[in-house]
């Protein structure tokens, strides 16, 4: 199996800059206490991510001083409110009435004083949490640097490009030619970006799921069925808020999110929960349709089936023990491989760069299949190691071999999404007269190609 998440492809000097520095500290939880400590680590590996605002991490911190501040302000008059009252008893069981008058007028004093302090200490903890999870994940130092897609690198390629036939067209003609897919009549229905499938094409989609979910099951995945609309708190825990707000369908009246992956509410399973060491690593997949505005996205390359506001997709979520998340990364992204090589998709693996990364990403690897129609790489995989980001933020911890409560490292990946992968398929099996699929899915589908009406 290929190593991806090894330190090896960066070189010695990278290796050791992860063992002495990151390994030690876990310096990308981002915890406050993270952040004090290490704060020009933290600043250096952001700006490989080309963040914008690296004064927030000052500010951030100059919040925790106030906190800790008012605070001990808080602490400091309640032990004195609490000492008072206790010489108020002890006055009254003298019988020394006015003394203990004294020590009420006293107490009442320091009570109004209370109040005052503890509205700023609310509102400085607001304004800390707000200002904290402005701030994205930290790279791995195995991230290249890079300020977009075109500074990401080529891992590794597979497959072979397929030879088309001389009438070959891409996927969108294919569709009509074959009437299986009906873009027109999904508009009516909803609006532009919401496809309808119809006769072989829906067939198509379930027997791919069906095929998916099988591959992942007989690699220890457990499946579920999630809700396909989650809450504010779920939505927060994996980073889509507040960072992709804009981006996802929100049920203001419900304040409900559709989702846009099945990461989402299948990471939540656990948030709140201390797992049992021996439950690690916890495999699950899922299937579910994926909700996203994609606001911004217009020409060319999102034609057709390329980028789309619904779509099917079968999601990998892993929870880890921390020192075993790149470990786990790795077996992923073999594990996606391997799906495409079923598929007999030219592909190829590419390691995101800083610039072109999730906010919440430590590590991305993403799979592109190669559309010979089109001509170019379309995206059909993302899998990405959060480390502690995510479950920091859902508290999702276990107790290690000496009874200290850690956080666990969480991983997801696509396996696989369906648009571009039904573009590629429909693409780069065309022939004169049928689309012949792959032999893996005779089976799920019923027969081997697809015919004209």
């Amino acid at each position: 199996m290929n190593t991806y998440g090894k330190a090896t492809y960066l070189g010695n000097e990278a290796e050791i800059f992860h063992s002495l520095i990151f390994a030690k500290t876990d310096l990308r939880m981002l915890q406050l206490q993270v952040l004090r400590q290490n704060e020009r680590e933290v600043k250096d590996r952001l700006a490989v991510k080309n963040f914008k605002n690296p004064e927030l991490v000052d500010e951030v911190i100059s919040l925790d001083d106030q906190r800790k501040k008012l605070q001990l302000e808080y602490d400091t008059t309640q032990q004195q409110v609490n000492s008072a009252s206790k010489e108020i008893g002890m006055l009254m069981g003298k019988g020394e009435k006015d003394a203990a008058e004294v020590k009420k007028k006293e107490v009442a004093e320091l009570k109004a004083r209370l109040q005052p302090i503890n509205e700023q200490l609310i509102a400085t903890e607001s304004k800390l949490t707000d200002t904290l999870v402005q701030i994205p994940n930290l790279p791995s130092p195995l991230v290249p640097n890079g300020n977009s897609a075109s500074d990401n690198e080529v891992v590794k390629e597979g497959g072979e490009k397929p030879g088309l036939h001389a009438g070959s067209v891409p996927h969108w003609d294919l569709i009509k030619q074959y009437d299986i897919v009906d873009f027109e009549t999904g508009a009516k229905l909803t609006g532009s970006g919401f496809p309808l499938y119809k006769g072989a094409g829906a067939k198509l989609q379930r027997a791919l799921v069906q095929y998916f979910l099988d591959y992942n099951i007989a690699a220890g995945y457990t499946e579920y069925l999630p809700p396909f609309m989650v809450n504010e708190a779920s939505a927060y825990g994996t980073g889509q808020l507040p960072d992709k707000e804009g981006q996802m369908y929100h049920m203001q009246l419900d304040n409900f999110y559709m989702i846009p992956t099945s990461e989402v509410p299948v990471t939540n399973i656990y948030r709140d929960e201390i797992v049992k060491a021996e439950q690690l690593p916890i495999k699950m997949t899922a299937y579910s349709p994926c909700f996203r505005r994609e606001a911004g996205s217009f020409g060319k390359e999102v034609r057709g089936l390329n980028r789309v506001h619904q779509f099917e997709k079968v999601e990998i979520v892993q929870l880890t023990h921390p020192d075993k998340s790149y470990e786990a990364l790795d077996q992923m992204v073999a594990h996606v491989e391997g799906l495409l090589k079923s598929l007999e998709s030219p592909y190829r693996i590419l390691r995101l760069c800083g610039g072109d990364m999730s906010f919440t990403s430590a590590l991305t690897y993403d799979f592109e299949v190669y559309s010979a129609a089109q001509e170019r790489w379309l995206e059909v995989s993302s899998t990405s190691n959060f480390e502690s980001y995510q479950t920091n933020r859902m508290k999702i911890r276990f107790k290690d071999e000496n009874g200290k409560t850690q956080l666990v490292h969480s991983l997801n990946g696509s396996s696989l999404a369906l648009p571009r992968i039904v573009a590629c398929l429909l693409e780069n099996n065309q022939k004169e007269n049928e689309i012949v699929l792959p032999a893996v899915l005779h089976s799920y589908f019923g027969k081997s190609a697809i015919q004209k009406s």
